[in-house]
């Protein structure tokens, strides 16, 4: 990660501040992503922006984050980039009864009772929701191919042979 971003930070005195926050971090160093991506080359570039909205009464990060994901497409089964630019503004919240107050643009973060992030879960969280379900290259086309049985399976006797030969009867 960036030198300029701590591990840990204390959102609260982060907001009071008005604190920004950018920096890159290797795709290989955020763990949960790794079993969604096809490998772990890449960089992410991210920011964070906290705030206090004073009409709204709502402490916030802004999270801006640009990466490109490397995935398999299920369609081709080849390797391709995904890109993905991200742009949340998540409300923080000491409680899950504030989140009802939060205006709908926001996103809610709990933040533990000690204040502390890392601002590199944040990121990740996002990068995670970012993955597609079935990743699809957008130049990707289909594998068309016919399979032709193999002789093991050619040669294994048919269960239903036996109501082929009831029904001609």
């Amino acid at each position: 990660m960036s030198a300029n971003v701590p591990e840990l930070l204390d959102a609260w005195r982060m907001v009071a501040a008005r604190r920004c926050f950018d920096g890159q971090v290797e795709l290989a160093e955020m763990t949960r992503l790794q079993g969604l991506v096809a490998d772990s080359e890449g960089k992410c570039t991210f920011a964070l922006e906290f705030g206090h909205d004073d009409i709204l009464r709502v402490s916030y990060v802004d999270l801006t984050i640009d990466t490109e994901l490397p995935l398999i497409c299920q369609r081709s089964l080849q390797r391709f980039l995904l890109p993905v630019s991200v742009k949340q503004r998540l409300g923080l919240i000491r409680n899950e009864d504030e989140e009802s107050s939060l205006p709908e643009e926001y996103e809610a973060m709990l933040v533990p009772e000690d204040g502390n992030l890392r601002p590199l879960d944040l990121v990740e969280d996002e990068l995670v929701l970012a993955v597609p379900v079935v990743p699809l290259s957008p130049e990707g086309e289909a594998v068309d191919r016919d399979w032709a049985p193999t002789e093991e399976e050619q040669s294994k006797a048919n269960p239903f042979a036996a109501l082929a030969a009831l029904k001609k009867q």
